[in-house]
């Protein structure tokens, strides 16, 4: 990977360091990591980085749209190297798990806003909240993260019938 990287850097005109390609490798490697992440994979492949370094080259490869950087609310900064389609995230409330989730239909759906209030839309964030297979599996239900409100509540237990009701005597 090390001459894909290093070719992949210099594309987007990008000196290829052993530090910046070390971080690549890390991302590439994981996807959906932490800055924390990358700093301990990079740290056992050079032996020696500064933190600093890891978030300086982290800030450079976001920069060139070699890498993305997602936040999704109470989570820290993940990082991923699938920037060449437009897709979204589903995140597991109870133990945080992200996965990438494909737009539903179509190439970029999500980016003809009902009413874009003037602005040209290039980008759209998602983020699905729920539980992964995993936590489903074992009936995990506890999670450090936001409570559900009442209206996501009733919409994952409501069927589409039931929602069409709740709407109609709103």
């Amino acid at each position: 990977m090390t001459s894909d990287a290093a070719t992949l850097l210099r594309e987007h005109g990008v000196h290829a360091t052993g530090q910046r390609l070390a971080v690549l490798r890390a991302v590439s490697s994981s996807p959906h990591i932490t800055a924390e992440q990358v700093i301990s994979l990079a740290q056992t492949q050079l032996g020696a980085i500064s933190r600093q370094a890891v978030y300086d080259a982290l800030g450079v490869l976001v920069s060139r749209g070699i890498i993305r950087r997602i936040q999704p609310v109470g989570l820290p900064a993940l990082y991923e190297d699938r920037v060449a389609d437009n897709h979204h995230h589903v995140v597991c409330r109870i133990c945080g798990e992200v996965a990438d989730v494909d737009c539903a239909v179509g190439s970029t759906p999500c980016l003809v806003a009902a009413n874009d209030m003037g602005y040209e839309i290039d980008e759209a964030e998602v983020a699905y909240w729920g539980r992964c297979p995993t936590c489903q599996e074992l009936g995990r239900t506890s999670t450090v993260f936001d409570t559900p409100t009442p209206r996501r509540r009733n919409h994952r237990r409501a069927t589409p019938q039931q929602s069409q009701s709740t709407h109609q005597s709103n």
